[in-house]
């Protein structure tokens, strides 16, 4: 990308410096997620040009810079999109997300939509074992904001969950994670076809997205934001919580207090996750958690996948083979 707002070239660029403590990953596969999109719009404007998208990937170390000590060439690894100085007291403590450095790879520094990545050595964890490329390139970004979201809100076994407009990156694997934490999920969706897929997948419910949910949930994990949150907040029990990550159906939205402080409801805001949260969801794919990929592309088909995100047609993750 030369300009935000702006498309999408394939050209060459310079391969970046491996500086003290980074790594050099030959990209095997990466997926991609709605900041590709935001970028093009100019919402957010990255802070250099010519700019590399792409938050997720998995590969193959080519390269150790001076110092790295966890990490050789060979290893087979999966990128954290969680950019953090790794150092600072917030990071040392495991609190990352809160680090003054904090930003997020292919936003805020080039991305894995290239045959090479460079990133910091914390920014690494060992391929899951019996895992897909495509899986492993999957789980990142969105993988890791779900379990984060899920966290934050204290879901625990025997609890249930409402999960808006699942088939989204995020909402597949809040899903999922869900389902493999014990709780009960329920799902909304304006595609009948995702709430079938969700229905197949373990889902205990799956409502069309903007009618009453006809269940009482103990958490609602929402992605989406605007007019989403009226039914939402009404299908929490009293002292529910709603934890958010995003507002992709519209940043700005309307709260009845009332309705907030006589429920004794809570609501929770979440992005990202730390370190130690990636390492324990690497841990629960390698596991068996389930990763929703919907589709592989060739690299040079980058446009033909990001034509069908900015559709929403996809359940799960959209992945370039590289």
């Amino acid at each position: 990308m030369d300009s935000s707002p702006g498309g999408y070239r394939l050209g060459e660029v310079e391969s970046p410096q491996l500086l003290a403590g980074q790594v050099r990953v030959r990209v095997v596969a990466s997926a991609l997620n709605h900041m590709d999109l935001w970028l093009s719009l100019g919402t957010p404007k990255p802070p250099v040009l010519p700019m590399v998208p792409g938050c997720d990937a998995a590969g193959v170390v080519v390269a150790v810079g001076e110092g790295v000590e966890h990490w050789e060439v060979g290893d087979e690894v999966v990128v954290n999109p969680s950019l953090a100085c790794a150092r600072c007291s917030q990071c040392l403590a495991g609190r990352s997300v809160f680090c003054p450095q904090f930003g997020i790879l292919g936003e805020h520094a080039w991305g894995t939509h290239a045959e090479e990545v460079v990133v910091g050595e914390a920014n690494l964890v060992r391929r899951p074992q019996g895992r897909s490329w495509e899986e492993c390139a999957s789980y990142g970004l969105c993988g890791l904001t779900a379990y984060r979201m899920l966290r934050r809100a204290r879901l625990v076994a025997g609890e249930s969950v409402l999960v808006t407009g699942v088939g989204g990156g995020v909402a597949a694997a809040a899903l999922s994670i869900g389902l493999k934490m014990g709780a009960d999920v329920y799902v909304t969706s304006r595609s009948e076809a995702k709430r079938q897929k969700a229905l197949a997948l373990g889902a205990a419910g799956a409502f069309a997205t903007g009618e009453p949910v006809p269940v009482k949930v103990d958490v609602v994990a929402d992605s989406t934001g605007g007019p989403a949150w009226d039914v939402a907040l009404a299908a929490l029990k009293k002292g529910g919580r709603l934890v958010s990550c995003g507002g992709t159906g519209g940043g700005k939205v309307e709260l009845s207090l009332p309705r907030l402080f006589f429920s004794q409801l809570e609501l929770i805001g979440s992005t990202m996750g730390t370190f130690s949260e990636f390492e324990e969801l690497t841990s629960l794919v390698a596991g068996g958690l389930a990763v929703s990929v919907d589709s592989a592309y060739r690299f040079e088909q980058y446009p033909v996948a990001l034509d069908k995100m900015a559709s929403a047609q996809q359940f799960g993750k959209l992945v370039l083979l590289h």
